[in-house]
């Protein structure tokens, strides 16, 4: 079982974590967020943590000289952020290893990949799919996303690429594409424990996530690549994903890893973030 680590870069960096709480800088902005995962003590004190520009506490409080939005570059990839409900700001910045290893994974093979991202909200892995030279398939059932992804791929100058947006279900677009008989070299899923599709679709882990994990197979091209699962809010172990993606493995071959996806904190103390399964021929 692996660990991923998302170390500190010039776009993001985690501060300092306790108390339920963590203290992030993306850019020049410094955040303070809860996560229900700190259950340990702060390192800073109580007046560093009292700089940040905003913090969240069942709404954005603060907002000290902070801008609608701003910038930031991580691995030469571009997000603009900007404070929007249920605490998130556009960027899960612990997806950092995954997407370098989409973006080598893609780079590397022999052909141009087509890939299918579901639940692909702001586009980190799409536009990691696109710096290796990949087309992409966004798809996601939120416009808000799907105009994010947008402007993204234009701060990062990949406009010109091919990429395909999809505002749908992700269960029901996979299902259409395999009668239409449309085909992917590599897929990656990030799925939320509940959701809503566009048409008030419901999405349930526990009841849609085999079910579209099942229809893998038949989505998948005749030589596949990759594909990668990830899971932050579901509270299953890294083992179970690992189970569920068992049967890909037994019909292409290839490996099978997982493990859990954590960001190093500034002094080295890891905080959990979620699981991921890669399948990889």
């Amino acid at each position: 079982m692996d660990i991923l680590i998302t170390k500190a870069c010039e776009g993001y960096e985690l501060l300092d974590s306790g108390d339920g709480e963590k203290l992030e800088r993306f850019g020049d902005i410094v955040l303070r967020r809860p996560d229900p995962q700190v259950l340990w003590t702060k390192k800073l004190s109580g007046e560093e943590w009292q700089h940040a520009h905003a913090y969240f506490q069942k709404q954005w409080i603060g907002r000290k000289n902070l801008p609608s939005t701003w910038q930031i570059e991580i691995d030469g990839k571009c997000f603009k952020l900007k404070l929007s409900a249920f605490k998130h700001v556009g960027i899960f910045p612990e997806q950092r290893e995954n997407w370098k290893w989409i973006e080598q994974t893609v780079s590397a093979a022999q052909t141009k990949l087509s890939v299918l991202n579901l639940f692909g909200y702001t586009g980190g892995a799409s536009l990691a799919v696109l710096r290796g030279g990949g087309d992409v398939c966004h798809v996601d059932g939120s416009k808000t996303a799907l105009s994010w992804v947008k402007e993204n791929a234009v701060l990062s100058g990949l406009e010109e690429k091919l990429m395909r947006l999809i505002l749908d279900d992700a269960l029901m677009f996979v299902k259409r594409e395999i009668k239409r008989g449309k085909r992917y070299d590599g897929i990656v899923m990030d799925p939320p424990a509940f959701g809503h599709g566009p048409n008030g679709e419901v999405w349930n882990i526990e009841k849609q996530l085999p079910e579209l994990i099942s229809l893998l197979p038949q989505i998948l091209s005749e030589k596949p690549t990759f594909v990668l699962v990830n899971g932050y809010a579901s509270g299953y172990s890294s083992v179970a994903y690992k189970n569920m993606m068992e049967p890909l493995r037994e019909k292409f071959g290839g490996t099978l890893n997982s493990g859990e996806i954590t960001i190093e904190e500034k002094g080295g103390r890891l905080l959990p973030a979620g699981i991921f399964v890669r399948w990889q021929m």
